[in-house]
């Protein structure tokens, strides 16, 4: 009998120790301060990991009223100029664009909106992107990766068409 117990709760310990297909094994926080083309701080966008996806929030200010597109590029850096953060994140070759059938970057990210008074707040929530630095579609590769506010909205299409760039945040660790 007690061979059996013994047998029963090391099962059951090992299995504890496994957990289940709910538990996520990878949580991490990472911000990106936004600057103009000046220098001048702009802003904050935050990024959360959880087990569905990474949540994406931007809070920025003295954008022209309107829309913009916001897209995650592939490099992290902002400097000399906006250029060198390079093209948008497409770790998978995917092509840009909601609105046709390829699959998408996973850098594309919706239209910010900002106010009349220059302010844009949003949350998008993307599950094409993580923070966990070891998986193929992490925002810290060996260059890192930046977010890009554009002057004008993106086309969802083939061909972002979102304009000069605006705004730049080198995405780092929280």
């Amino acid at each position: 009998m007690q061979r059996i117990t013994t047998t029963v709760l090391l099962a059951a310990l090992l299995l504890a120790a496994c957990g289940s297909d709910d538990d996520y094994a990878f949580s991490a926080t990472a911000t990106a301060d936004m600057v103009a083309p000046d220098g001048a701080r702009v802003g904050i966008v935050t990024l959360e990991e959880g087990p569905n996806g990474v949540l994406v929030s931007a809070h920025l200010e003295g954008l022209t009223p309107g829309s913009h597109g916001f897209h995650i590029h592939t490099i992290g850096t902002c400097t000399p100029d906006f250029a060198a953060a390079g093209d948008h994140f497409a770790p998978n070759g995917h092509s840009h664009g909601f609105l046709h059938a390829a699959p998408m970057h996973a850098g594309d990210l919706p239209n910010l909106h900002a106010a009349a008074n220059g302010t844009a707040a949003a949350d998008f929530f993307t599950d094409r992107i993580t923070l966990n630095p070891d998986a193929d579609t992490s925002l810290f590769d060996a260059d890192g990766s930046a977010f890009i506010v554009h002057a004008l909205p993106d086309s969802y299409g083939a061909e972002a068409g979102a304009g000069g760039r605006v705004a730049c945040g080198v995405i780092e660790h929280a």
